[in-house]
């Protein structure tokens, strides 16, 4: 006899007893035909295994008694209970889990006994892992910079590679005061709408990891309205532009907001000492009562070899400075691109030295400018032997890389390029700053795909900062500049390593045109001005 049939012999008192008789009363109030034998035979089954049932001494007792006499007694033999009635003998038996005794039981209804799962050990120690981490070197950097903003002068600047996460870092450290002071407001400034949106993202990630509050996130670049009665408690995220805008209207705008304001950060810091700039962060931090100012860079100067506009930016965050430093490495770069962060790159310089020659008046505009005169890049952008070199050179990097990004010197330059490339049969689109939004959007999302067609973006003045295109390994810098800051800037497109989401390895190539200064190296850059600050 097999299981089934043991239990359909079952009357209803004897399934009452199985499913439990106050279950049975709630069953018949709510509906009398839930206790009609079949039903309690289903719901006897749904409470517990056929081999519970046999094992467990209560049920069983209930279930053996149905047994024919015949089959009793074959079975209390089986058993090893020898002699007198069966039903008693099958009554009072021991069936330990385990035993022989419980599989000839089991085994006579065509059954076998369930594997006991022990209950897995709970561990002495444990690992938690965070939803939005830091590395040991962000949480180091981190730690200072909350120190700096805790005592007098309350400002310092935050000095990370691109690539090292300068953006997350500060991120945490605004989720700290946030969470330390109840209500506390953040301006995040910044000059461009890719940095403003992409500062966005992070605290939008950031907080929902560690935020111990609601707090508002409030937009305040492109199209996006201030609402500055409402800005009492969070994030404010502001273009720079329009920030001074609305203090030249009126300063009574950010006055207000400077009443409230418990820390400001200015992303991309080299901006601060720009007139214009510097009144907007001068009354946000001093009006009412000092407020924290931070400055993150990955280059902590505005240019290469003119030592007074360093001396004013460092002078604007009083020389203090928290910079990335690795026990046991002398350049923090080394080691951020041995544990991926960075990629491992090859700097190649692509000499011209064409018939553009510039006259001694162009020199002398030259050696005058902190940036290279407009005039001087138009004339080489135009020049169609160098247009030739970079062209042949993108060629060239399009077969061993998928994705590549040329910053072009003019508007003009970057279409120019964009089409003769197209028409040699490359996958390359333009944008700069005068391309529809909607159209960039859409070129930019192209080039980020997954496509494992090569493609070419050649830009001018839109993506040197805030754009983030992981797959991009190499990149061409066709655009002649005195500022370390934007060189940097482009070369850390393609710079990004395999724990950042980009390659490891990558290619930079520079047009050196021989009449005009230019960088080679991401470590010089990245050391370039340490004699001016001071390490905090």
């Amino acid at each position: 006899m097999n299981f089934e049939d043991l239990l359909a012999r079952a009357a209803e008192p004897t399934l009452q007893e199985l499913v439990g008789r106050p279950g049975v009363r709630l069953l018949s109030r709510l509906d009398p035909e839930l206790t009609q034998p079949s039903r309690l035979r289903e719901v006897a089954l749904g409470l517990a295994s056929p081999q519970q049932l046999l094992l467990e001494r209560e049920s069983r007792d209930e279930l053996l008694p149905l047994l024919p006499p015949e089959e009793a007694e074959q079975l209390a033999a089986a058993l090893g209970l020898d002699g007198g009635d069966p039903y008693s003998a099958l009554e009072g038996m021991r069936v330990p889990r385990g035993s022989a005794r419980a599989q000839e039981l089991l085994g006579h209804f065509g059954l076998v006994e369930l594997e006991q799962q022990a209950p897995a050990p709970v561990p002495t120690v444990e690992t938690i892992e965070p939803q939005h981490p830091l590395f040991s070197h962000q949480r180091l950097a981190a730690t200072r910079v909350l120190d700096a903003l805790r005592e007098e002068p309350y400002r310092v600047l935050l000095h990370m590679p691109t690539g090292a996460g300068k953006t997350r870092t500060a991120m945490h450290v605004i989720a700290r005061m946030l969470n330390d002071d109840e209500p506390m407001m953040a301006v995040w400034l910044a000059h461009s709408e890719e940095l403003c949106e992409q500062a966005a993202d992070e605290f939008r990630s950031t907080w929902a990891s560690l935020g111990g509050r609601p707090v508002a996130l409030h937009r305040w670049w492109g199209q996006h309205d201030l609402r500055a009665e409402e800005v009492t408690d969070g994030l404010l995220i502001a273009g720079l532009a329009k920030a001074y805008a609305a203090g030249q209207r009126s300063v009574e705008v950010i006055g207000e907001l400077a009443g409230r304001v418990g820390l400001v950060v200015i992303d991309e810091a080299h901006q601060a000492v720009a007139p214009a700039y510097q009144h907007v962060l001068d009354v946000l931090t001093g009006s009412g009562r000092v407020s924290p100012l931070l400055g993150l860079t990955a280059t902590p100067g505005r240019s290469w070899d003119d030592i007074g506009e360093d001396e004013r930016l460092a002078d604007f965050f009083l020389r203090r400075s928290v910079q990335l430093e690795v026990p046991g490495f002398d350049s923090p770069v080394e080691y951020l691109i041995q544990e991926g962060y960075l990629a491992r790159a090859e700097f190649v310089s692509l000499n011209y030295s064409g018939d553009a020659e510039l006259s001694d008046r162009d020199l002398a505009e030259l050696a005058d400018s902190l940036e290279i005169p407009a005039s001087i890049i138009e004339t080489l952008a135009k020049h169609e032997q160098r247009n030739l070199v970079i062209v042949n050179r993108a060629e060239a990097m399009i077969r061993e890389h998928q994705r590549l990004l040329i910053f072009a010197a003019t508007v003009e330059h970057a279409l120019l390029l964009a089409t003769v490339l197209r028409a040699r049969g490359v996958s390359a689109q333009a944008i700069t700053g005068a391309s529809p939004p909607e159209e960039r959007a859409r070129i930019i999302e192209d080039f980020r795909s997954d496509d494992e067609e090569p493609r070419v973006l050649v830009n001018y003045g839109v993506l040197t900062a805030g754009f983030d295109a992981p797959r991009t390994s190499a990149v061409i810098i066709a655009r002649p500049t005195n500022s370390l800051v934007l060189y940097s800037q482009m070369v850390g497109r393609a710079t990004r390593g395999p724990r950042a989401g980009g390659n490891s390895e990558a290619e930079v190539v520079t047009v050196v045109d021989t009449a005009l200064p230019g960088f080679s190296s991401l470590v010089e850059a990245f050391h370039n001005w340490e004699d001016v600050w001071q390490r905090t």
